[in-house]
């Protein structure tokens, strides 16, 4: 049993790995239309009539109060290189006062010695820090027992759960059995004692889907949409089986993009928490996010590079990152006028081409 139990953790570990190497040095991105931000504009507004140096960027997240309504991506976790990785991007987050969603914990929930490359508290204690955990888990023997678990270990604000069907399907040692997933996500909503998200990992949630899960009890939604990494072309570097491998070609494209689960969410669903994930490459992305409904904007492998060079000065470089994401969102609110992000959110300045 030992023998077994450690065999798997060693493969999580491998996994963990080439998911990261594959990002950094494959081409991953959706071939499909984009994030479909490039399809809508700000009208500029000539006379602002406010001032740059007193645009307020701030805004709040689980119960905590944020610089700039911007997030750091679920991204990884359970080796000693994520946990590097984490530790730099929670120095970043709490510097810059991003909020932080850290990688799926299913690798600490089954072995607790590397609960460790998640704990990232200590480096990030103002900011609020999401954990992790895949929904499809709680068909294979996961409860509330192991999400409160992984909210313990991480000392984190909430929980999101992330749906990834077709990344399992094209994952070799994948779990496709998503049957009967929205009442053991209720469930989870019901009895933890923290807010509770919902997020993709990159093909989108749309409105109806939205409705149901926040009928369920989510507190929030992380669309993931696409226009950013595919996690089946990521899953068709990893494929030993040439079926898989040559299948995965066909999904290059597939999502929907993030601009529209955004707005079509917030339109179906006005009182509903929404982040905006999936493709965002820099603040004008942001901010046109946020003028379609978005509350958070949120980064991820955008920000790899910066976190997983060992060089040093890369978390300067990584720093200097998020402080030109800010930069760019707070120029362009200053461009039409908006002092505030309700006043971003409020606006009548973007329009669709």
């Amino acid at each position: 049993m030992t023998d077994r139990l450690d065999a798997e953790h060693a493969a999580t570990a491998k996994r963990k790995g080439e998911h990261i190497r594959i990002c950094l040095q494959e081409q991953v991105q959706n071939t499909g239309a984009g994030t479909g931000f490039d399809g809508y504009r700000f009208r500029h507004q000539a006379l602002p009539e406010i001032s740059f140096q007193e645009i307020d960027l701030s805004a709040s997240f689980l119960g905590k109060r944020l610089s700039a309504p911007l997030l750091i991506s679920s991204m990884t976790g359970g080796t000693e290189e994520t946990a590097l990785i984490n530790e730099r991007l929670a120095e970043a987050a709490e510097a810059r006062g991003w909020a932080m969603g850290l990688g799926s914990m299913r690798a600490a929930i089954e072995n607790e010695a590397l609960a460790a490359t998640f704990q990232i508290r200590k480096l990030a204690p103002s900011v609020p820090i999401i954990a992790n955990l895949g929904a499809v888990q709680l068909n294979y023997g996961y409860g509330v027992d192991q999400c409160r678990k992984a909210v313990e270990l991480a000392e984190a604000d909430g929980l999101v759960l992330h749906l990834n069907s077709l990344q399992e399907v094209f994952q070799p040692e994948g779990d496709t059995d998503f049957r009967g997933l929205l009442h053991r996500i209720s469930e989870v909503c019901r009895r933890l004692d923290v807010p509770v998200g919902v997020k993709e990992v990159g093909w989108g949630i749309d409105a109806e889907t939205a409705a149901v899960l926040l009928e369920a009890g989510v507190a929030f939604i992380d669309v993931a949409g696409a226009g950013g990494t595919s996690w089946s072309q990521v899953e068709k570097y990893r494929a030993r089986d040439e079926l898989l491998a040559d299948a995965a070609a066909a999904f290059a494209d597939w999502g929907t993009p993030t601009a529209a689960c955004v707005r079509d969410i917030r339109a179906a669903l006005p009182e509903a928490e929404v982040i905006a994930s999936g493709g965002l490459a820099n603040g004008v992305d942001a901010a046109k996010a946020i003028a379609l409904g978005a509350d958070l904007a949120a980064y991820g492998r955008s920000l790899l590079a910066g976190a997983a060079d060992p060089k040093s000065g890369s978390a300067d470089e990584l720093m200097q990152q998020m402080a030109r994401i800010e930069f760019e969102l707070r120029a362009a609110m200053f461009g039409i006028g908006a002092a505030t992000i309700g006043g971003l959110r409020a606006t009548d300045r973007l329009i669709q081409l």
